[in-house]
């Protein structure tokens, strides 16, 4: 059976990196179309063209996107691409800018750059671009050809994100090496590469998981003081790239089959959910290792580091300390329908993940319970 590996051609990280992203881009073409949020360009945009110029790399378009990875966004950037005669493409913020950008590299058949503003999410690294509506909701997915050509990542811009952005990373990152534990085990073809995780990806994503334990609260710490630290630098790169490469190259299962099962909950107006994607991952964790019948002790270390960084251990965490019977079973029978739910060593149905949904929530309420009392 075929496994596969994929990753971006090249990964920079460290503070002020941003100083120097002419001297990596310049490889890669010499007129660039620059994108991203209003906030990230206003914060990088005139350092990023100054130091582009320096390389003798011109930029020759010059856009704030709309605000939503639409592709209809993504195809009219990349026909300003196409009209200014750009020969790479440059994104620059966060999630959404991202997939923008990579829809546009998709669109336009050009190398991309993408540099990310905060630590959230394990996105930039990968090849897959997520398709929104012009109302916030999923669409499709875009599967580019390769993953970029350059991520670039400033660890002094990180540091003066806000704090939740780095936590949500984390929370992220944390299912990283369980669901590439379980699609390992499952032997099937369960990655985004298309085939069996290779063994490299599973040391990576446990490597992710380790470098959250040990370095995961300074690096929260730090950015609460806006500073860059050795411990931020690490759980910056288990954020984006061992995340990135875990998931991409190792697989995913239950604990974001649990977030896609959520999305029939985000426009109910019962809930008042404004999570971010790694908030809800988080939680999605704990259901995967009741699911797989883990131990406690494993279940307790989880956690312990949710609760040492400010990460949900329980429903309430994530607005809905008040769901009924009822829309446990809506989130099970939606999670089903979904194909990295499957991506288990043992059958799974809607009866299996609303049991280990309840389980993980009265485990997760217990422990805010005890900690209270001791």
């Amino acid at each position: 059976m075929i496994s596969t590996y994929v990753s971006p051609s090249r990964y920079v990280q460290g503070a002020g990196a941003i100083e120097k992203i002419g001297k990596y881009v310049k490889p890669l073409g010499s007129k660039a179309l620059i994108m991203g949020g209003k906030t990230a360009l206003s914060i990088t945009g005139e350092q990023i063209k100054q130091n582009l110029a320096e390389n003798e790399v011109s930029t020759v378009a010059y856009e704030v996107y709309g605000g939503e990875s639409t592709e209809e966004e993504m195809k009219r950037l990349a026909k300003v691409a196409e009209e200014k005669g750009a020969d790479l493409i440059i994104g620059v913020g966060g999630g959404k800018a991202i997939d923008t950008a990579k829809g546009i590299s998709y669109f336009s058949k050009l190398p991309l750059v993408i540099v990310p503003a905060t630590a959230s999410n394990d996105a930039p690294t990968s090849r897959i671009s997520v398709v929104y509506s012009s109302g916030g909701a999923v669409v499709d997915l875009i599967f580019m050809a390769q993953n970029p050509s350059l991520v670039l990542v400033d660890t002094e811009i990180i540091a003066n994100a806000p704090v939740r952005q780095l936590i949500a990373g984390m929370g992220d990152a944390l299912a990283t090496w369980f669901e590439a534990r379980s699609c390992f085990e499952s032997g099937k073809i369960v990655t985004v590469a298309g085939g069996r995780p290779v063994s490299a990806a599973t040391s990576i994503a446990r490597l992710c998981y380790d470098t959250l334990l040990q370095h995961g609260l300074a690096a929260k710490i730090s950015v609460d003081n806006q500073v860059v630290t050795p411990s931020l630098e690490r759980v910056v790169e288990a954020n984006i790239l061992l995340s990135g490469i875990g998931f991409e190259s190792g697989g995913v299962s239950a604990a974001h089959g649990f977030v896609e099962g959520m999305t029939i909950l985000h426009e109910d107006p019962k809930y008042d959910l404004h999570n971010l994607h790694g908030e809800e991952v988080a939680f999605g964790t704990l259901v995967l290792l009741v699911m797989e019948g883990r131990t406690m002790d494993e279940i307790n270390e989880v956690l312990d580091f949710s609760s040492s960084v400010g990460l949900p251990v329980s429903l309430e965490d994530i607005g809905l300390g008040k769901i009924t019977d009822e829309d446990y079973q809506k989130v099970a029978e939606q999670a089903c329908t979904r194909e990295i739910i499957y991506n288990m060593n043992f059958e799974v149905n809607s009866k299996v993940v609303y049991n280990a949904m309840k389980t993980a929530n009265a485990i997760g309420a217990a422990y805010k319970k005890s900690k209270v009392a001791r």
